[in-house]
């Protein structure tokens, strides 16, 4: 089961504390305790608490579940270790309770007969978050608990507990400090607690699995420990620890077994990492290798797999339907340089590479300040920006108005002076901004290992970022590369001539279509209104030049590229005017539900199989995705079966929620998919690219044990 952030729970009994000093009602004598009797053993004794004197209105109350044992005895964290068992409660019989939320705090190590087990001694208090049926009403949490409590021996202990909290003001009790106090404890959001767990590598065999994780923290670290919580079988030891530039890197490595390290990649780990009174929490996905900074820095033969994927995804990113008015600039620069030099080929095409390359340095450049801003990031995140789509906007309506022949652009007579004469072949600097604005609109599409390639570069330092982007840069660029070494290819091609003009009117086409597709990207984001405004100054700015025109060139001519224009505007108007941000969205289709992470792990305790699609408007492989496979055939049909929870994340707009969810399986684009359920508590991850078979397996899977496998 993914773990969730305790961030806001924590910041919850803190607040209750402050409360408490604010109002100056002290904590003493006259403050009522608020806890049940003690459930006694020879070397145990459990009982409740709770952190106010009433159950407030808001229909959440603050409780705890506290253990006292006796010394050299010990209890058991939620995964136990190589022997023993967590205290599972029982609340059947509650009254006014609707559920009950069980918080862990991060345990410790205790090694005995040489096996490795997780927990507490001495004292600890699990913070329980109470939801009750009707708010305002009296709770009476009641139940039996079910432990292991162990030294030399282990004793099955079972405590039956009870606290009644009445209606009123959930003022702070006698116990709000010791449950905030271990509230404290409870492992939340890495970035909280000074501590980043970068990512994780597995290598060696299933008999000898070794995991090795690299840590950096805000602050120097001491003696940082590290749980693995894994699929059914998969076991790991006690950490190697080594520490570097003072205490600030750390790097991890476990031994273990039980699966396989390919098998391994494709499963979610969580990661608890405890370090004296902090911790942190987070879910990731493994990659297959060595660790990733090892001794403080990266090394070759670790950054060397990662750049051949960079590479790899660039190039298959020419193949990706999102890229089509690419794929037209491409094909109009091969087909202008029929008949021509081959010189003049190998030079335009080298500079539309280093276009593609400049513009991916540069974006890398960008993430790099970002990230170094505490800012989120991610692969295609500037089309959540209004700013950029309505510079996207206005650019493609000017390009397909070339290619209309509405007007010429005028390059500046230096430029001009640098490349050819008005008329022929655009210089060397048209050939850079065409491979610029070519790399701009590929990057809000997502391609086989592009997304390992990018979170592995997003997760690391200013070096891998450079390293990874310029990587990706050269697989895009490779097919002008191709015709930079061969330029016969182009050259062979008959010279421009009618057939051209012909070409040009498609591709206008295809560029229209773009612009107006992000019109509708904005419009979820801006509003209709800003759209529609974008729009009209988008489309005078190509009309106003073309009045020139008119008057030397035959009004035929004109008509119908100024018809076009105004039947994209007429189009797009009404559109976009009712499709603001004010407009839910949601996928009717199968019944989607509204993201939520609390939730996963609630259906997936009753029984339920979730599937998770992180998707957004912008995105062209999210929607190849839902149109080729979630939206057909089988996995249409088992999305909407009982049993299953479709959920559906939006991020065509920012969302912090979405990006540390992302963040957490080591991922920082999408599209991304995951299957939760009984047989799956971790999440299994699924390719960027969807198909019917991969969702099917994986939903197998995750459903052992579900009530969609008893149907």
């Amino acid at each position: 089961m993914t773990v969730p952030s305790f961030l806001s729970k924590q910041t919850m009994f803190a607040l209750v504390a402050c409360i408490l000093v604010l109002t100056g009602l002290g904590i003493g004598g006259n403050a009522n305790a608020m806890t049940g009797a003690w459930s006694d053993t020879d070397h145990s004794s459990v009982r409740l608490v709770s952190a106010v004197t009433g159950t407030g209105d808001d229909g959440t109350v603050a409780l705890g579940l506290e253990f006292q044992m006796k010394e050299g005895w010990k209890i058991y964290w939620r995964s136990p270790g190589d022997a023993g068992f967590p205290p599972k409660p029982d609340w059947a019989g509650s009254k006014n309770v609707a559920s009950v939320d069980m918080q862990w705090p991060a345990p410790h190590r205790f090694e005995i007969f040489g096996l490795q087990t997780y927990g507490y001694s001495g004292e600890v208090i699990f913070p329980l978050q109470v939801s009750a049926v009707n708010p305002g009403e009296p709770i009476g949490l009641s139940g039996k608990v079910d432990y292991l409590v162990c030294s030399d021996i282990c004793i099955p202990g079972e405590a039956l507990v009870s606290i009644d909290v009445p209606a009123g003001p959930a003022k702070p009790s006698a116990k709000v400090h010791a449950i905030g106090k271990y509230a404290s404890l409870v492992p939340g959001a890495p970035e909280a607690a000074g501590l980043t767990i970068e990512r994780a590598a597995v290598s060696g065999t299933e008999d000898d699995l070794s995991l090795q994780v690299d840590l950096a923290g805000s602050e120097a670290m001491n003696s940082p420990d590290l749980f693995v919580e894994g699929p059914i079988g998969v076991f790991f030891g006690k950490p190697e620890v080594s520490l570097s530039d003072g205490g600030k890197l750390a790097h991890l490595t476990l031994k273990g077994g039980g699966a396989a390290p390919d098998a391994l990649s494709r499963q979610a780990l969580t990661l608890t990492v405890v370090d004296g009174q902090r911790s942190a929490e987070v879910t990731v996905t493994p990659t297959i290798g060595t660790g990733l900074f090892a001794g403080g820095g990266v090394s070759f033969s670790a950054l060397l797999p990662v750049l051949l994927l960079a590479l790899l995804g660039g190039l298959i990113l020419n193949l990706m339907p999102c890229v089509l008015p690419v794929l037209s600039i491409k094909l109009l620069s091969v087909a202008s340089h029929g008949g021509g030099e081959k010189r003049d080929v190998r030079r335009g095409f080298v500079a539309a590479s280093l276009g593609i390359l400049t513009m991916f340095l540069a974006l890398a450049a960008v993430l790099i300040a970002l990230k170094s801003a505490g800012e989120t990031i991610g692969w295609g995140i500037q089309f959540q920006q209004p700013a950029f789509l309505a510079f996207m906007i206005v650019i493609l309506t000017l390009f397909a108005a070339n290619m209309w022949g509405l007007f010429e652009f005028s390059l500046p007579r230096f430029v001009a002076d640098a490349g050819y004469s008005a008329g022929e072949h655009k210089g060397v600097l048209g050939h850079f901004l065409t491979g610029a604005f070519a790399a701009m609109l590929a990057t809000p599409c997502s391609a086989p290992f592009l997304g390992t390639a990018v979170g592995f570069a997003l997760s690391r330092g200013s070096f891998e970022i450079l390293a990874v982007f310029a990587a990706l840069g050269v697989g895009l660029a490779g097919p002008y590369l191709v015709v930079a070494a061969f330029p016969g290819l182009a050259t062979s091609l008959p010279r421009p001539g009618a057939w051209m003009i012909k070409l040009k009117w498609v591709l206008g086409f295809a560029l229209a279509g773009t612009a107006v597709w992000l019109a509708y990207v904005m419009s979820a984001i801006a509003g209709g209104e800003t759209v529609a405004v974008v729009v009209a100054l988008a489309v005078l700015a190509a009309v106003i030049p073309a009045t020139k025109r008119l008057e030397t060139s035959r009004l035929g001519r004109m008509a119908m590229p100024l018809s076009v224009f105004l039947g994209i505007a007429a189009v797009i108007a009404p559109v976009v005017r009712d499709s603001g941000p004010t407009a839910q969205k949601t996928a009717v289709d199968i019944g989607w539900a509204q993201f939520d992470t609390s939730a996963i792990a609630r259906h997936v305790s009753e029984g339920k199989v979730v599937f998770v699609d992180v998707t957004a408007d912008w995105c062209i492989t999210c929607q190849f995705n839902k149109k080729r496979v979630l939206q057909a055939g089988a996995v249409s049909e088992l999305l909407g079966a009982d049993g299953m929870v479709a959920m559906r994340a939006d991020w065509t707009r920012p969302n912090s929620a979405i990006a540390d969810f992302l963040a957490s399986f080591g991922r920082y684009g999408i599209p991304f998919n995951v299957v939760y359920g009984p047989g799956a508590e971790q999440g299994i991850p699924l390719p960027e690219l969807l198909s019917e078979s991969d969702v099917l397996a994986a939903v197998e899977t995750a459903a052992q044990g579900s009530v969609l496998a008893r149907r």
